[in-house]
């Protein structure tokens, strides 16, 4: 489809540091931690004791009980999310041609929560104890199933599951959506609740979290010397997209231009990213490329700054290798810090924060950067957040599997 371009309408948020797109965003541009002390489950015999947990969240404040109770903590945060940023959007879901607005709403993991429940009835009870909505409930394209009935919409309907990438790479395909003529809205994003005994024995064993136990404020430190491992979120990350010409018809606000595009493999190991950053690299290269930008264009890199030893080391040489001599003058830096890792709802959270940056012309902070690390050597924003114009900005994503998102925002030019 000749000269379609791709902008973003509506955000809507849940995390540990904010139930809606204000609160988030002031406490990233404030700085705020939401990593605390696990409070779900007995942590003791867990080698990392620590989370970023969503507090004070009513999910009866958008879904009723009834229907509530046959959901997955996961598909709450993706519903309630969802329902923010259509209303962020001003779009009238009652005037809107249900075949033309579409849902990519990902999830890496899917209804953990769920699955250990339903597991201690089956081991405790016996099998004909287990839930019949226990699939359903558990399945990580449950949440795009569940807007689409909500909202009558008939247009592109799934999950894209590719670990931590998951969300980043459902924005990416709904933006082809847009570009091919399946859709002119798509509602997507990530969402993850993850908060349970068997995702943190797993992430444990593979010594991936960070064991600062003592001092959870200042265990999440992407791109710092001493930084030990990542640490567990939960949350959800709802964007609404739409054709330049739908949003301009109904006069609707735009944050941004999703401009491009990049998703690449690693070919190296299943957890372990590639030392070098090269899919990293190539993935940004690509977003670059397809946003029709220079290298010198971009002023900013919203980091997938996971604080872990390999991760970070890595997404410096790949921003490096992509921008040359321009790296150095990159402002990059990781929402991470502040609002530990949400996995498969990461991309979209971290999308968001890279939205509102270009329209507010402020660069969220990298917090806990106390110790510089020689194979870390740009320029991460540390702990105060900036002032600065941004005309043009990358958000990344990498997941287990070697695979690697890169989305490309630039500033809206009618």
């Amino acid at each position: 489809m000749p000269n379609r371009r791709v902008v973003v309408t509506g955000l809507g948020t849940i995390t540990a540091i904010g139930n809606d797109l204000d609160t988030y965003w002031n406490s990233l541009i404030n700085g705020k931690n939401g990593i605390t002390k696990v409070t779900r489950f007995n942590t003791d015999d867990y080698s990392s004791q620590i989370g970023a947990e969503v507090n004070d969240f009513d999910v009866n404040k958008y879904i009723e009980p009834k229907k509530s109770r046959r959901m997955d903590l996961f598909t709450h945060y993706g519903i309630c999310a969802s329902e923010m940023a259509i209303q962020d959007s001003g779009l009238d879901t009652d005037k809107e041609d249900p075949t033309q607005v579409g849902i990519v709403i990902s999830s890496g993991i899917g209804g953990m929560n769920i699955y250990h429940t339903e597991h201690e009835k089956l081991l405790n009870q016996g099998p004909k104890r287990v839930s019949p909505f226990f699939i359903p409930m558990m399945i990580p394209d449950i949440t795009a199933g569940y807007v689409s009935i909500r909202y009558g919409f008939l247009g592109p309907n799934y999950a894209t599951v590719s670990a931590c990438a998951s969300g980043a790479h459902g924005i990416g395909v709904s933006y082809l959506h847009i570009l091919n003529g399946d859709a002119d809205v798509m509602i997507t994003g990530g969402t993850e609740s993850v908060m349970t005994e068997m995702a943190y024995a797993g992430f444990c064993r593979m010594k991936a979290l960070s064991t600062r136990n003592d001092d959870p404020q200042h265990a999440s430190r992407p791109f710092d010397k001493n930084r030990d491992g990542f640490v567990i979120g939960e949350g959800a990350g709802i964007i609404v997209l739409e054709e330049l010409s739908h949003a301009r018809n109904r006069g609707a606000k735009i944050y941004a231009e999703l401009a491009g595009f990049g998703c690449t493999g690693d070919a190296y190991h299943i957890t372990a990213p590639h030392p070098e950053g090269k899919g990293a690299a190539l993935a940004m290269e690509r977003a670059v490329e397809t946003a029709e930008l220079n290298i010198q264009d971009v002023d900013y890199i919203n980091a997938h700054g996971t604080s872990t030893p390999p991760n970070d080391p890595m997404e410096t040489k790949a921003i490096k290798s992509a921008f040359q001599d321009h790296a150095k003058k990159l402002a990059v830096s990781s929402n991470k810090s502040m609002i530990g890792h949400l996995l498969g709802a990461s991309g979209a959270v971290e999308f968001i924060s890279t939205a509102k940056t270009i329209d507010q012309g402020i660069i969220p902070p990298t917090i806990n950067y106390e110790e510089p690390d020689p194979e870390c050597d740009l320029d991460y924003v540390p702990n105060k957040a900036r002032e600065q114009k941004v005309k043009a900005a990358l958000t990344n994503s990498f997941g287990f599997g070697g695979h690697n998102v890169s989305l490309a925002l630039k500033q809206f030019k009618d």
